[in-house]
């Protein structure tokens, strides 16, 4: 069964890691996807092509989600593309720049906050009124198990992803009504290509702390993200799910 047949996706920062697994899994069960890219254009297209040889429409779209410009043109672009209709909104845009607070400068904290928490603003108020007009929509937010006990050496992420969970709730109970839920996921170690670079040993000692004893796959995410954008979880909303393999726990 394919739970998101003919929905359409917007997926932020999707050329790579989760949000590729995100938008993969999505076209698996049915959605149309628009996702954007910041950076490199070869991945994007290459996932675009993708995207589309599975059966749905899907388009990979330049754009700045710290730019709340840049997020209202894209919306109206993708509402063009898409026919008019965004049934789904995942915020995963993100970047990390750690460094303990005593060596942090300011332009680190401020682009985290920026890329990670005012893009969600961005994207959400982009799209509410679409959503608004449906009277239904679904809003997921990529937060982080850091954002829900912090991290040394990551102020700046860790506030954040703990603004985002903020943000959800209090969006959820302002659209609530209108048949628009808004959630958030909390991944833990997830492994990517960004983790690929990291030690052996280091990795290893991840795995050993979490109680599944190994690292989460993008698909682990996306996956939690099909549940909660399909309406299998109607009847949730304003809610954090922890995809950690019990680190939290």
């Amino acid at each position: 069964m394919k739970l998101l047949e003919g929905k359409n996706a917007i997926i932020t920062g999707a050329s790579r890691g989760i949000g590729m697994g995100i938008a993969k899994v999505f076209a698996e069960h049915g959605a149309n996807v628009a996702f954007t890219y910041s950076s490199s254009e070869a991945p994007a297209i290459a996932l675009e092509k993708e995207l589309t040889a599975m059966g749905v429409k899907a388009k990979a779209y330049k754009s700045n989600a710290a730019s709340f410009d840049d997020a209202e043109k894209l919306v109206a672009q993708v509402l063009e593309d898409f026919d008019g209709v965004i049934d789904v909104l995942i915020n995963n845009a993100g970047i990390t720049k750690d460094n303990l607070l005593m060596r942090m400068g300011e332009a680190d904290f401020d682009a985290v906050i920026e890329i990670n928490l005012k893009s969600v603003f961005n994207m959400t108020k982009a799209v509410q009124r679409t959503m608004l007009k449906q009277r239904k929509g679904a809003i997921i937010n990529m937060s982080s198990v850091v954002g829900v006990k912090g991290n040394a050496g990551q102020s700046n992420y860790a506030a954040s992803k703990a603004g985002m969970i903020g943000f959800t709730k209090s969006i959820a109970l302002e659209l609530g009504s209108r048949n628009i839920r808004c959630n958030a996921i909390a991944p833990g170690f997830i492994e990517t290509e960004m983790t690929d670079k990291l030690d052996d040993k280091v990795v290893q000692g991840w795995r050993d702390g979490i109680p599944l004893k190994r690292g989460g796959a993008p698909e682990d995410v996306a996956n939690a993200c099909l549940f909660l954008a399909s309406d299998l979880s109607a009847y949730i909303t304003g809610q954090v799910l922890n995809v950690d393999g019990g680190m939290l726990t």
